[in-house]
């Protein structure tokens, strides 16, 4: 289900504006993906002029940086930590940006965007 997003026809203050031109397939927008601690599992989508894009529906691991060593490692999740996205995702096993994680090497923070670059990339935390 794409969700459009060009003008809506509506000022600030509520009042009507009547649009110009019709809607564009060029701004049409997609589903969000919420990136779920599981079995790995993938989807590919193509974008704009042929662009394809990773997104990373379930995952069950990460590459966590250690900074002090400055190396990096591909472990397991554990589960999760904390979200401040919504505490709710934590329930719900949910992995967004900015989530903490519980993996084998200790806890780490996820720097990437899981559900828009297909991996989830952390950096261990103390």
């Amino acid at each position: 289900m794409p969700f459009w997003h060009g003008e809506k026809g509506k000022k600030r203050t509520g009042g009507e504006i009547s649009l110009a031109r019709g809607k564009r397939k060029n701004e049409l927008g997609s589903v969000a993906i919420l990136t779920k601690l599981g079995p790995d599992k993938r989807r590919t989508d193509v974008r704009k002029r042929g662009n394809i894009k990773v997104r990373a529906m379930m995952t069950e691991f990460a590459n966590v940086t250690d900074p002090k060593n400055n190396t990096t490692k591909k472990v397991k999740i554990l589960g999760v930590v904390e979200n401040r996205a919504n505490p709710h995702y934590v329930r719900r096993l949910i992995i967004t940006k900015g989530s903490i994680l519980k993996t084998e090497v200790g806890n780490a923070i996820v720097v990437s965007r899981p559900s828009q670059d297909g991996v989830v990339n952390a950096t261990k935390i103390e």
